[in-house]
């Protein structure tokens, strides 16, 4: 029996750049939207089309095989998810609240440590995970239905390549054009909708996200930021909640968002956690196989690579943030645990719940440790980050197990992807928020994913007495309503087909409204389009998103970098 190249270096070196390339189109993302996109299917198409068009005009070039692809996609997943590491939500809510910020060195290390704890945890549950039929792990299995196709299919995958390179040329171009040529006009209906951040904003990218998220939450980005920015936002000017500088024009986006950031995170954090208990407790049987111990024999190699990821977090937190060694330690127990239920909820859903393992997290230290934002903020980091990366690798695995890939070698493919994110992800953050104090929490860069890790830490530091009254009614009722809806779409959402998503509601009224609407279009086109064409939106609209959006953040990467250059 032939065996097939798997660990090779050219598909090491082929994921590697490739992750050099997709990761800032995460971390602009993420920063824009609080969003980001799971780069393994672009990573199968490029590694296909390029290997296989190698193979083609070369005679002698060995095929590129199905092994290859999968520890290329491995690695360049794995590079583009180092944002779960808290670079755009834990890192800089931390900055924003204490005024530190850390140099690009002792950040690497930081991002890289919490990856590769869950790299480790993810190794350990996946005997009881992968094996479980229950788990059908969504994601890994959209991959791996990709992966298929392409081998069967591979004058298809040439095309789908076209329509991804394409559209991020078109993409590129407008962005270049609108950064260092001509404004693109933001077009407003009149000066008072526009100061309510009402404008349209040609943005590829959202469109392109728009594409992905579908109708559904597409129409609740619309529904909320019509509540949120033409109805609750006029009412605060009317009271006197707000009130706006004299003579003012153009959007205000970051006066309303101290009031509307509120609700805003209030709705997202009780409907994710509240819809994260309601599955668990849907799941309780099966969840007694976490406890079950693998029927393999103990290796080694994992038990030194655990033990070195804990040693590493622990002495990062108190180097770099002054977290007592003791509360360090605590991380890694909770990070455990929550990586664990983030694994199955990911098996289940395919949607991880890192924002809620976050949010949990700080709820437990800010009842350990109250008023210390350091382990409130990095303690939680340490379970989101760790629950992020085992979640991408949980995928992989049950893409390798399906084709007989080797774990081992997937795992050391998942760490040269860290090692590659953790470098180019702190540069892009660099690059684009030199500043973040005066930065972030604009309408240029919302991070609303930042601004609700801010949020939840300072509720936590400070009360909810610290709070005007307006707001803590506001948070209250919006807590209520993403409860409900949580509840509602665990138990009836197949009945309700379109009931509103409570996770866009709320990120609605952190975005400019602009955002919301340009998003809200990008799903509606995508939906016409599967109406009208339904063969075509299934073979090139996730191609094309995908090519809008790494081709409008790696010029926007770029135009960053180029604006430092010459300043």
């Amino acid at each position: 029996m032939k065996i097939e190249r798997e660990l090779s270096l050219r598909a090491v070196i082929t994921g590697t750049l490739i992750g050099i390339l997709l990761t800032p189109s995460n971390v602009y993302a993420g920063l824009k939207i609080g969003w980001s996109f799971n780069m393994s299917i672009i990573a199968l198409l490029i590694g296909f089309g390029f290997w296989q068009g190698m193979a083609n005009t070369f005679k002698r070039q060995p095929a590129w095989t199905l092994h290859e692809s999968n520890i290329n996609q491995t690695v360049a997943s794995a590079a583009a998810s180092i944002i779960s590491g808290g670079l755009v939500a834990p890192i800089p809510a931390y900055t924003l609240l204490t005024g530190d910020a850390l140099d690009p060195l002792p950040m690497m290390a930081w991002v890289f440590s919490v990856s590769f704890l869950g790299i480790w945890i993810a190794w350990y549950l996946r005997p009881s995970l992968v094996n479980d039929p229950d788990l059908k792990f969504p994601e890994g299995i959209a991959t791996l239905e990709t992966l298929k196709h392409i081998y069967s299919h591979g004058h298809e995958a040439g095309r789908r390549l076209n329509v991804l390179f394409s559209a991020a040329l078109f993409a590129g171009v407008l962005k270049w054009i609108d950064d260092f040529y001509w404004k693109f006009p933001r077009w407003s209906p009149n000066p008072s909708l526009e100061r309510l951040t009402f404008t349209i904003d040609p943005s590829m990218l959202l469109l392109g996200f728009g594409g992905i998220i579908g109708l559904r939450v597409g129409l609740s980005l619309l529904f909320g930021a019509i509540l949120a920015w033409a109805g609750i936002a006029p009412w605060l000017l009317e009271q006197g909640l707000v009130i706006l500088p004299k003579g003012s024009s153009g959007p205000q986006f970051s006066i309303f968002i101290e009031w509307l950031l509120w609700p805003g995170v209030s709705l997202m954090v009780c409907a994710t956690l509240s819809s994260l208990g309601l599955r668990l407790l849907q799941e309780r049987r099966k969840l007694r196989h976490l406890a079950k111990p693998a029927a393999s024999r103990p290796e080694m190699m994992p038990a030194i690579g655990l033990c070195l990821a804990v040693l590493l977090v622990v002495v990062l937190q108190s180097m770099f943030f002054g977290i007592a060694p003791l509360l360090a330690l605590l991380t890694i127990p909770l990070a455990l645990c929550l990586a664990a239920v983030a694994a199955r909820v990911v098996g289940t859903t395919g949607i991880p719940p890192i924002g809620a393992i976050g949010q949990l997290s700080q709820l437990g230290f800010g009842i350990v440790a109250p008023g210390q934002v350091p382990i409130n903020l990095m303690g939680a980091n340490t379970a989101g980050g760790a629950a992020g990366q085992c979640t991408d690798l949980m995928n992989d695995f049950k893409v390798g197990r399906a084709i007989g890939a080797t774990p081992w070698k997937q795992v050391v493919a998942q760490c040269v992807g860290i090692g590659i994110g953790s470098v180019i992800g702190v540069l892009a953050y660099k690059a684009l928020i030199p500043d973040p104090k005066t930065m972030l929490l604009t309408e240029a860069w919302p991070a609303p994913a930042a601004a609700t890790w801010k949020a939840v830490a300072q509720t936590l530091t400070l009360g909810l007495d610290s709070l005007s009254t307006s707001v803590r009614w506001a948070v209250l009722l919006a807590g209520f309503v993403g409860i409900v809806l949580s509840m509602l779409e665990v138990f009836v959402v197949r009945r309700i087909a379109y009931l509103p998503s409570a996770a866009a509601l709320g990120l609605s009224f952190i975005l400019p409204a602009s955002v919301s609407i340009m998003m809200a279009a990008g799903a509606m086109l995508t939906w016409l389009i599967s109406r009208w064409r339904p063969h075509i939106a299934e073979q090139f609209v996730l191609a094309a998103a995908a090519g809008l959006i790494a081709g409008e953040s790696m010029t926007g990467v770029g135009a960053s970098l180029w604006q430092m250059y010459r300043g």
